[in-house]
């Protein structure tokens, strides 16, 4: 068993989780979670502490709780005339998190976002390379949506399309 409390991956399993992981790679040599990163630090400002770097385990666990998604998407609902979503600044269990999260995804549909962009609380809470990348991929959605709407400071993240082979 690896060091989180859960069996390690083999078989077909095993072989998701790599081209996850190996997706993610990918992205951040393209300089996605970069852009991620500097783009959500210059629109929460002083509303929340900045994310402290942009390695994917520095990232995941600085959103885990949620409350910094929650506010960088209660900022873009206010500037675009609607409604923040709630959320508990103090997270002591997963379940309030994991409700965080949820909020979260529910502000970007209420943003604009499409559905598809959404992440699964998982994906974020459970720390893990691959799945976050889903995350990765909201976030920079978002931030596409948010550059149609004129929003500053604007989004420097690449649409970038792969093939299956890759």
């Amino acid at each position: 068993m690896s060091g989180s409390g859960r069996a390690n991956k083999s078989g077909l399993g095993y072989e998701v989780e790599k081209k996850m992981e190996a997706n993610y790679d990918r992205e951040e040599a393209a300089g996605t979670p970069t852009h991620v990163v500097n783009w959500v630090n210059a629109i929460l400002g002083s509303e929340h502490d900045p994310i402290p770097g942009t390695d994917w385990k520095s990232i995941c666990n600085h959103l885990r709780d949620g409350v910094a998604l929650c506010k960088l998407i209660n900022i873009l609902l206010k500037k675009d005339g609607k409604s923040p979503v709630n959320f508990q600044k103090k997270v002591m269990s997963p379940f309030v998190a994991m409700t965080n999260i949820e909020n979260f995804n529910k502000g970007i549909q209420d943003y604009g976002v499409d559905r598809e962009s959404e992440f699964q609380s998982g994906d974020l809470w459970e720390v893990r390379k691959g799945p976050f990348l889903n995350v990765i991929n909201c976030i920079s959605s978002l931030g596409f949506v948010a550059n149609k709407k004129g929003v500053t400071p604007k989004y420097t993240g690449e649409i970038r399309k792969y093939l299956d082979n890759e």
